[in-house]
């Protein structure tokens, strides 16, 4: 029993090593986006939640209600938190629990807003803390992109690699890396509900996103 310790130990390292490197986009980032472009309102987690859900965008996460419950908030908080630091820095997206908004312009003193809440962006930001393996993680992105790319009527055929990559405006040798870096900055930029948005380049993206994932 005694040597079967570092073994277990072993395993749990790895599990924690695959799920703090997971580099999988959490897809609430998007319609988020688009909440806060359609309503200038201050919003509160648990309404976004419903809203989400009403969306069909939300899904059921756990059988027990207050893991469930703990698990939505979680992935709203990350998507918010991932949301917070691609705006910057030309805006600034507030988020504390009971009171998230959407400001068009950064304010002056952001760095001091990022240093007091840096250790709750943290936790959000550490899929470890989801308490789950990282293929579970995995699991449950890959459903709620399949909800999404539903949502904005994306073609649910994959592109081909090559294909896929030409829209992505990306070499034959893209990392992994290049190809996230990629993703975010045109998803950013043709996302419908920014200045000068596309909604048709926007779910040409993401079908590209989707396709280079897969291969």
């Amino acid at each position: 029993m005694l040597l079967a310790k570092p073994a277990i130990a072993e395993k749990v390292q790895e599990a924690n090593a695959d799920i703090k490197c997971l580099r999988e986009d959490n897809p609430l980032i998007w319609p988020l986006m688009t909440l806060f472009k359609t309503s200038v309102r201050s919003w509160k987690v648990h309404h976004l939640a419903t809203e989400l859900q009403q969306r069909g965008l939300m899904h059921h996460l756990d059988d027990s209600p207050e893991k469930d419950l703990f698990k939505r908030n979680f992935l709203l908080m990350n998507a918010l938190y991932e949301l917070q630091e691609m705006l910057l820095p030309e805006q600034w997206l507030q988020v504390k629990s009971m009171d998230i908004q959407l400001f068009r312009l950064a304010p002056s003193n952001v760095l001091l807003l990022q240093h007091q809440d840096q250790a709750l962006r943290e936790y959000y930001l550490d899929w470890r803390n989801y308490d789950t393996c990282a293929n579970v993680v995995k699991e449950m992105l890959a459903s709620f992109w399949h909800s999404y790319e539903k949502y904005i009527g994306a073609n649910p055929k994959r592109l081909a690699h090559m294909d896929a990559l030409k829209v992505m405006e990306l070499e034959l040798d893209a990392s992994d890396r290049d190809i996230r870096r990629q993703w975010r900055k045109l998803a950013l930029r043709w996302h419908p509900d920014r200045p000068d948005g596309d909604a048709v380049k926007f779910r040409q993206i993401c079908e590209a996103w989707q396709a280079l994932k897969a291969s």
